[in-house]
């Protein structure tokens, strides 16, 4: 089994990189999702080593121990 296929996929969203804001050490990746956009930081180190750029097709996983609601 694969490590993509092992992840809950209700925690996985498909999309394009919309945005990136590259810092020295650490870049903010913006993800166009059909449910919105999933905003992920990484390293600058491991942006290079994926080769992302706007209009990458990406998928981005999240990873929660908590979720807090509150009612609007």
């Amino acid at each position: 089994m694969s490590k993509i296929s092992s992840i809950n996929p209700r925690n996985q969203f498909r999309g394009r990189v919309a945005e990136i804001l590259e810092g020295d050490i650490l870049s903010e990746v913006d993800v166009q999702t059909p449910s919105g956009v999933v905003t992920s930081v990484i390293t600058t180190r491991s942006l290079k080593q994926l080769e992302l750029q706007v209009g990458s097709e990406v998928i981005a996983f999240v990873k929660a121990t908590e979720v807090s609601i509150a009612k609007l």
